[in-house]
């Protein structure tokens, strides 16, 4: 967007693009949201900012009216796979605070100093800065919406003292702690109620519309005993165990449909505190809350393919990952077969996780084990693993890859360096590479052209000779094009199915049956029929 386009939207006073930039005005020293209901400025006294450390690097002040760290967070980082891209995937997941900023030039390739000149061109700010103002919004956010004490605010947000944290919100803010808290009393019930230090509840902001569909795909998809999905009337629900740097923990989120405009919240059980940062921003890809669905969606709507879709399901959103390793032994274990089959073998494979110490909070939900590092597949894989040598073969030597460090899979990685690292493993092609890239870094623009779910789709929707087969004509958001056509193929198996046969979720039974692509001398797959039923 240019600098009118942004302007027009300031004007307009437009909640979607909250996240996307930050408006400074030179002649108050505030910087705001683009939805800021204050007066617009004159157009001489306003700067643009990708992002709200770029702000606070330039000396501006957060609003206090809008409150600007209250807002989802930009699809631009998913959409770009730069430098600047990989860098903030990886901030946002807590990379600073793990292994610095020399740790994290190093993973990009680059040293500290160049990454620093990079990001600060492009992005108005340093690592060091960013990961700051990251800190500044988690903890305003822990202030506002828990009864926390301040001391454990500051550590949960990744604060390495109550000083620096006492300086960092007075900087930003313009307040103290405790008057930032004051801000939200005045709204009744927005203290979570808290059974102890590590068990609190969070609103998660989202852009509009919000399909619950994706509730449905982690639903087909959950293993027994690590995850639980479900409905109750107005209200979807998904838990899980997940294993974080510094502890394990046990999360759900749910949506109110019935609450005005929708309600996403997250509760979170037997967590370290210093760990909150990382599961944030592991629940937000997980459940694409970062998107824009307005733009997506029109976008998609000019395709008269999808666009009947588009109308039936605004807000389609394309499902994130929480562990990058273990979302690649998924897709290995899924390709070529139904999701109620590989559901089945996750869930035998499952055993090899560690269990939950008795008393748990997890343990409350039926939620009792961790799903498998790649250690513990390498080492039981092979005796809980069913079907094809050559399939258990290959899952258990990306295992052995990962548990060794030898293959090093994470959000950091763009499209390239992911096909790079994924190819020369035996079993895996282009549709694990796509779908990888789709799930682990948000890729927006995966278009599994051979998945036997998406052709099946294309099957049952409006034909248009003119379009493109690969539909970069709605490109860069051919992910959520991907999303549809499992939709439509998810419902007409629903449609077809017998009146005494329960009804499976709507979630896409996406498969492929292209072969896998491999490097000369190792094996492929062997290619399976599909299944009758979707699962």
């Amino acid at each position: 967007m240019d600098f009118w386009q942004r302007y027009r939207a300031i004007d307009a006073r437009d909640p979607r693009f909250d996240g996307q930039f930050f408006t400074a005005v030179r002649s108050t020293g505030i910087y705001c949201r683009p939805s800021c209901p204050a007066r617009t400025p004159k157009a001489e006294n306003v700067t643009f900012y990708e992002t709200s450390a770029a702000a606070h690097e330039a000396g501006y002040r957060a609003c206090k009216r809008c409150l600007p760290e209250a807002v989802p967070g930009t699809p631009a980082w998913n959409l770009r796979s730069d430098v600047a891209g990989r860098a903030m995937r990886l901030i946002n997941d807590g990379a600073i605070s793990r292994i610095g900023v020399e740790g994290l030039a190093h993973r990009l390739g680059y040293s500290s100093r160049q990454l620093n000149r990079i990001l600060s061109h492009e992005l108005g700010a340093g690592p060091l800065s960013l990961a700051r103002a990251s800190r500044a919004q988690t903890a305003r956010t822990l202030l506002v919406s828990t009864p926390m004490k301040l001391a454990d605010v500051a550590f949960a947000a990744g604060f390495n003292s109550v000083r620096q944290f006492n300086d960092t919100i007075n900087e930003v803010f313009a307040l103290t702690p405790t008057a930032l808290r004051a801000t939200a009393a005045r709204h009744p019930g927005h203290h979570a109620k808290q059974a102890g230090a590590t068990s609190l509840s969070l609103s998660l902001p989202f852009r509009e519309p919000f399909d619950t569909g994706i509730f449905d795909f982690l639903a087909a998809r959950a293993v027994p005993g690590i995850e639980l999905a479900g409905v109750d009337g107005d209200v979807s629900s998904y838990s899980r165990t997940l294993r974080l740097p510094r502890g394990n923990a046990a999360f759900t989120v749910e949506y109110d449909a019935g609450a005005r405009g929708g309600a996403l919240r997250l509760a979170v059980s037997a967590l370290d505190l210093h760990d909150l940062p990382v599961l944030l921003s592991r629940v937000r890809r997980l459940f694409d809350l970062d998107a824009d669905p307005v733009a997506v969606d029109e976008a998609l709507a000019s395709d008269a393919r999808i666009a009947g879709s588009v109308r039936d399901i605004p807000g389609i959103r394309v499902p994130g990952a929480v562990d990058p390793q273990e979302l690649l032994i998924r897709a290995m274990i899924g390709q070529q077969i139904t999701v109620a089959a590989a559901r089945t073998a996750l869930t035998q494979l499952s055993d090899a996780g560690t269990q939950l110490p008795e008393g748990h909070a997890g343990h409350a939900q039926g939620l009792v084990r961790l799903f498998p590092t790649p250690e513990e597949i390498a080492r039981s894989g092979a005796e809980l693993l069913r079907g094809p040598k050559r399939r258990i073969d290959s899952v258990l030597a990306a295992a052995t890859a990962m548990a060794s460090g030898e293959l090093d899979l994470d959000y950091g990685d763009d499209p390239q360096t992911l096909a790079d690292k994924l190819l020369p493993l035996a079993g895996v092609g282009p549709w694990t590479v796509g779908y990888v890239a789709m799930r682990v870094i948000g890729d927006p623009d995966v278009f599994l052209a051979n998945d036997a779910a998406v052709r099946n789709g294309l099957k049952l929707l409006e034909t248009a000779e003119d379009l493109a087969a690969d539909f970069r004509n709605v490109s860069p958001w051919r992910s959520y094009a991907t999303m549809h056509l499992w939709r439509a193929a998810a419902s007409k198996r629903r449609t077809v199915s017998a009146p005494s046969a329960p009804s499976a979720p709507s979630a896409p039974p996406e498969r492929s049956t292209a072969k896998a692509a491999a490097p000369a001398g190792q094996h492929r797959p062997r290619q399976q029929k599909p299944a009758s039923s979707p699962g």
